[in-house]
């Protein structure tokens, strides 16, 4: 046994790379002892490989014996039930091993991005780790249809709110501790898992850091890109609905391992939240028009109103929650973004009464009145949307910060009132 493939019998195990397998007779003998060979001369942590049959039906599950018996470093576990969200969940949980890692088995990733991908959790400097085909330093081959899907899919990630880059591809990796406690909140079992992980390790205000990688796709790959497409659709729905009525506990997680700021700055006053709401409000505003005027032109004007108002809200939600107001962490962050839905329903209903209103007076309006009216109209609302976010929206965290302040004054007072005290009785006592 080499140095590098030392399991926990000998020293502490850094990593464990789990490789889900379902009816792969074909290629899991090759990738297996590739990825082995690669470890091996590249790794200088302890590490381990641990392969995940998941109900294989065909020789699989005696190939893996096969391989665990005899290369070192090696292991395998065999599943009654199929699903990749579910193998890896019951391995990382089951591991000794500081990093958790999992790799498709046709290796479409490069396997040079291994180091990059660990190493910040094995320093402690991030909670989870992904590679990306979707940064502008990824090399990526792969078709169409594949193209097409993949990046729609992660584009509608990120109008959710969600900051990583690439949901599914499958090259990922986690602190052990850090898997105790996100894993048994990730309810999916298949596909989804990657998505729903990630989302919950970003509500949590986890560190994701990603990695560029070098990923060329399976042209024998069995998965039914359309289905598990509609099926991650559900599954967001359902996430996004569970963390709305907070029944997943990511304040808990975010209190035990989220990146919380260095200090605790005291929210802007009233006039500095009006100078920067109203900053918020003419990029949301500037922003409105150039969506609205790209929008007119493939749907009608009241249609084109509502996706314009939509997009701006769900950003200037997000703008003043964290620049107006100075709200930080995850803490009712998508209570916020339903009130601020809310606030949006007003504005809507104010700029559409407005359409009316003009179509109303000159049915036959130019595009370019219709604009203006609308501008006029929603900087109408957007003065009535800072009353409503900072009385209703934000207000409890407005007045937790008021309180908050007070106590350290208070404090404060106290120490200066006690100081000149202890001095008086240490010069009493002399």
């Amino acid at each position: 046994m080499s140095e590098a493939s030392r399991t926990a019998n000998d020293r502490t195990l850094d990593l464990d790379i789990v490789v889900p397998v379902y009816d792969e007779e074909g290629s899991l003998e090759a990738s297996i002892r590739r990825l082995h060979a690669y470890l091996d001369r590249h790794l200088a942590e302890t590490w381990r490989i641990t392969i995940a049959d998941n109900a294989s039906t065909d020789a699989t599950p005696a190939i893996a014996d096969r391989l665990a018996a005899e290369l070192p470093g090696v292991v395998v576990t065999h599943l009654a039930e199929k699903g990749r969200g579910r193998a890896l969940k019951h391995v990382w949980l089951d591991s000794p091993a500081t990093v958790v890692a999992y790799l498709d088995v046709d290796l479409s990733t490069d396997l040079a991005a291994v180091r990059p991908l660990v190493a910040p959790l094995l320093s402690g400097h991030s909670d989870v780790a992904i590679g990306t085909r979707l940064d502008r330093a990824s090399r990526v081959t792969r078709g169409g249809k594949r193209e097409f899907i993949s990046r729609g899919y992660n584009a509608m990630l990120r109008l959710t709110g969600a900051r990583f880059s690439d949901a599914q591809c499958g090259f990922k990796a986690m602190r052990s501790d850090v898997a105790a406690r996100l894993l048994p909140l990730v309810e999916d079992n298949g596909w989804f898992f990657d998505t729903e992980l990630l989302l919950l390790a970003e509500r949590a205000g986890l560190r994701i850091h990603e990695v560029p990688v070098d990923w060329i796709d399976d042209p024998d790959s069995t998965v039914d890109i359309v289905s598990t497409a509609i099926a991650d659709v559900r599954g967001l729905g359902r996430v996004w609905w569970n963390l709305a009525r907070g029944r997943i506990p990511v304040a808990a997680i975010y209190a035990e391992f989220g990146r919380h700021p260095f200090a605790s700055p005291s929210p802007p006053g009233f006039f500095g939240q009006v100078l920067r709401f109203g900053l918020v409000g003419v990029a949301s505003t500037l922003a409105y028009a150039l969506l609205y005027l790209a929008l007119q032109h493939v749907v009608t004007a009241q249609v084109a109103n509502f996706l314009a108002l939509l997009i701006t809200a769900v950003a200037n939600t997000w703008a003043n929650r964290r620049f107006t107001f100075g709200v930080r962490g995850p803490g009712r962050a998508v209570t916020h973004q339903a009130q601020g839905l809310v606030v949006f329903g007003i504005a809507w209903a104010i700029t559409s009464g407005s359409l009316v209103v003009l179509h109303t007076v000159k049915p036959n309006a130019s595009s370019a009145l219709e604009l203006v009216v609308l501008t006029v109209a929603n900087l109408v609302a957007t003065a009535l949307r800072f009353v409503l976010l900072r009385a209703w929206v934000f207000g409890r965290e407005r007045r937790s910060a008021r309180g908050r302040q007070a106590s350290e004054a208070s404090s404060s007072m106290s120490s200066v009132v006690t100081e000149p005290a202890t001095a008086a009785q240490k010069a009493s006592t002399s």
